[in-house]
């Protein structure tokens, strides 16, 4: 995994939608996994959510594929770095956002009905609560990359 950029967004720009939780509904993961539907808020809630920041930061991840689901546990790894670090800087309602399910442990026992391992660690996906990420970015399917959010204040 390695960070191709971080950019500081206005949250006046991000549309929450129904549509990115429809197509969560389409992910093997959907109802498994503590960051995902119906375990987080929904939508609209998540609209308001967002609308009471005014910026967010966006976050660009390469990943190689052939080694998705560790690449992918250090970019999640990564935004709950810069949350802490955001809020040991006094931003007190900082919240990082996965790039899809939460992956932390390599055999997750939510998905077989137990408890997390992490639950202060999980964090909603930002397609789980709404985000369109498109709103934001101009995606190119062609590359190999993740994109994760920290919501700042």
């Amino acid at each position: 995994m390695k960070v191709l950029w971080e950019r500081e967004v206005s949250t006046d720009g991000i549309v929450v939608s129904p549509r990115p939780v429809w197509k969560c509904r389409t992910c093997p993961m959907y109802g498994k996994r503590p960051s995902c539907p119906p375990y987080v808020p929904g939508w609209r809630e998540a609209g308001d959510w967002v609308r009471s920041f005014s910026r967010a930061l966006l976050i660009k991840f390469w990943v190689d594929m052939e080694h998705f689901e560790d690449e992918k546990r250090a970019a999640i790894r990564y935004l709950l770095k810069r949350e802490e670090e955001l809020f040991k800087a006094g931003k007190p309602y900082v919240m990082a956002l996965f790039p899809g399910s939460c992956n932390l442990c390599n055999d997750c026992p939510f998905e077989r009905g137990g408890a997390c391992r992490m639950p202060t660690k999980v964090r909603p996906s930002i397609d789980a609560v709404g985000i369109e990420v498109t709103s934001i970015v101009e995606l190119d399917f062609s590359e190999s990359v993740l994109y994760g959010m920290v919501l700042v204040e």
